[in-house]
């Protein structure tokens, strides 16, 4: 890939998306870099608003052909962001999963062969996998989605991957353990006990609190993203992972060790429907091929995404009120 690139983010306004496109500003300066976002829940203006003068931005919708069109005209590659991304909302209302997570990268990929994009990532889970008991999943085995969020990000893998094969379309998929930092929304666990403990409230832990997550801190993921996007073999996939493996409930007293609160905040409640136990990534393809390897320790992440959002409570008091999210 060459040094000068006109680049489309989708989702670029939400978590993940909004860090990569802070992250390219600085280590790719020369890059044009276009933005399309819904600006549903999770994507924000907000989370681009110190770089807004330095992006082209398209408010569209990536399961609306002509917003994709618009904005995928004279890209050079698209990383797709673009998704509904919350376990607890697919289990109540699958619909938008699907329509999104698979229909709109299905649009995205017409796109890219229609205007012979050079490059198109698909960003996806380590939930595709489902959960391990022991070991660690490899980019070759087999997909074992355990709810409707993790079999849309499946689906829509299995297009990009169809695509490849079919067309030689020149695609890319990354899996990533779960993200944390800044500008996470606060549905998502991290961000909720961080915000809860510092509110004083009571902090919610799934069932006993025992299931393991992988935690990849985001400047990790973006740096992973950039150097796949690079660096990477069209048609395949690559696990990112930080090594990092914590129980829920260990999590949530690291936080509250940092904020020096109490572990009485911890309430544990009635555990989530198919809950997946333990996700665990097998890193060595993009380590041996592009050169990848999580940086940021677990301590040292957690303090820096615990003082974001101490140091910036307008953020997400205003999610809090434009959603009424219980934290009563």
């Amino acid at each position: 890939m060459g040094d000068t690139m006109k680049i489309l983010i989708t989702g670029g306004a939400g978590f993940i998306g909004s860090n990569f496109v802070h992250h390219l500003l600085k280590k790719r300066p020369d890059y044009e870099i276009v933005v399309l976002d819904k600006l549903t829940y999770a994507g924000r203006k907000e989370n681009l608003q110190d770089v807004w003068s330095k992006i082209t931005f398209i408010r569209g919708d990536i399961t609306k052909k002509e917003d994709v069109h618009r904005a995928v005209k004279d890209c050079n590659c698209i990383v797709n962001f673009a998704a509904e991304t919350h376990v607890d909302r697919s289990i109540v209302e699958a619909d938008t999963f699907v329509l999104t997570n698979i229909y709109g990268v299905y649009n995205l990929l017409e796109a890219t062969r229609k205007f012979d994009v050079g490059r198109f990532e698909q960003i996806s889970s380590d939930e595709v996998y489902g959960h391990i008991q022991q070991g660690s999943f490899n980019e070759k085995d087999r997909l074992n989605p355990r709810n409707p969020y993790s079999a849309s990000k499946a689906g829509a893998e299995l297009i990009c991957q169809s695509y490849f094969e079919t067309y030689g379309l020149p695609t890319i998929i990354t899996r990533s353990t779960n993200n944390y930092g800044p500008y996470q929304h606060p549905e998502k666990f991290i961000a909720k006990t961080i915000i809860y403990a510092l509110l004083n409230k009571p902090i919610p832990v799934y069932g006993t609190g025992e299931n393991v997550r992988n935690w990849l801190y985001v400047d990790d993921n973006c740096e992973a993203i950039d150097l796949v996007l690079h660096k990477g073999r069209s048609g395949k996939i690559y696990n990112v992972a930080s090594k990092q493996e914590l129980k829920n409930i260990d999590v949530a007293r690291k936080i509250l060790a940092v904020l020096n609160k109490p572990e009485s905040l911890i309430q544990l409640t009635k555990d989530r429907l198919g809950h997946d136990l333990r996700y665990s990534l097998d890193v060595s393809r993009i380590e041996s091929e592009v050169g990848w390897r999580a940086k940021v320790k677990f301590e040292e992440g957690i303090r820096k995404t615990i003082d974001w959002y101490a140091q910036n409570k307008w953020w997400w008091k205003s999610v809090i009120e434009k959603e009424r999210l219980d934290f009563h």
